[in-house]
């Protein structure tokens, strides 16, 4: 029944913004962070914390180890686009969907066809020498000799333009989240556990007729949603193109 209604809303509507985290990436084999199989909760060989690697006063003061523990656990480059990158391509394309607002760094939103979104986190396809500002791709960082990749052109440090803890959000991506989300009748906001701020305050913008929520377990905002449906956010998506 469920379903149904779901269907019913995506039918009726072409003024949708999808907002999304780390559970829309898991159908493609990249793991979130805070489940039981999640990057903070197994175990791995660094000696320290995740959330502690992931910042940026240890990219500064340890930047081999967060390069090691970054390309070992943040970087999937095989990872393609699974039912929900591809349902919302879809819902685009079809005019419905007006904007994609993620959390995620993985690309996988445009790798499926989405045009216009919005990346609070930034993206692991981009990174940029912290001197002289160059640009490099995803490949460079792979394919770089050193532990610590560095600039082509001037040997500075490369970082990837990925938000670190202690690092502030990109204020015009955010200025446009609000904006979209502000506007849209629809708001479906998947795979997010809604715990991690700024990003989570963005549901707050939303003045239009229907929250939905599609996540696996409940977040605090289930009780303001009008639709709340505990499912594989691709098999959700999927049933409405």
């Amino acid at each position: 029944m469920e379903y149904e209604n779901f269907k019913s809303v995506i039918d009726n509507t072409d003024n949708i913004v999808f907002f999304g985290g780390a559970g829309v990436s898991t159908e493609s084999s990249i793991p979130d962070f805070r489940s039981e199989t999640g990057l903070y909760k197994t175990k791995n060989n660094f000696s320290y914390a995740p959330e502690v690697m992931l910042s940026h006063s240890f990219f500064v003061k340890h930047t081999e180890d967060f390069f090691e523990f970054y390309r070992s656990k943040m970087l999937y480059k095989d990872a393609k686009p699974n039912a929900a990158h591809l349902a919302l391509a879809k819902l685009e394309e079809r005019g419905k969907l007006k904007a994609v607002v993620t959390q995620n760094i993985d690309g996988l939103h445009q790798m499926a066809g989405s045009k216009n979104v919005f990346e609070l986190h930034g993206s692991v396809h981009r990174n940029y020498c912290t001197k002289c500002g160059k640009f490099f791709d995803l490949d460079y960082i792979l394919n770089s000799k050193t532990v610590t990749p560095k600039c082509d052109a001037c040997q500075g440090t490369v970082k990837p333009d990925v938000v670190l803890y202690e690092e502030g959000l990109d204020m015009e991506v955010m200025r446009k989240s609000i904006e979209y989300i502000g506007k849209a009748d629809v708001l479906i906001v998947g795979g997010t556990s809604l715990n991690v701020y700024p990003a989570a305050g963005l549901v707050d913008y939303f003045k239009g007729s229907k929250l939905i929520l599609i996540n696996k377990s409940s977040t605090p905002y289930d009780d303001r949603a009008d639709m709340v449906i505990h499912d594989s956010i691709g098999r959700v998506l999927s049933s409405v193109n």
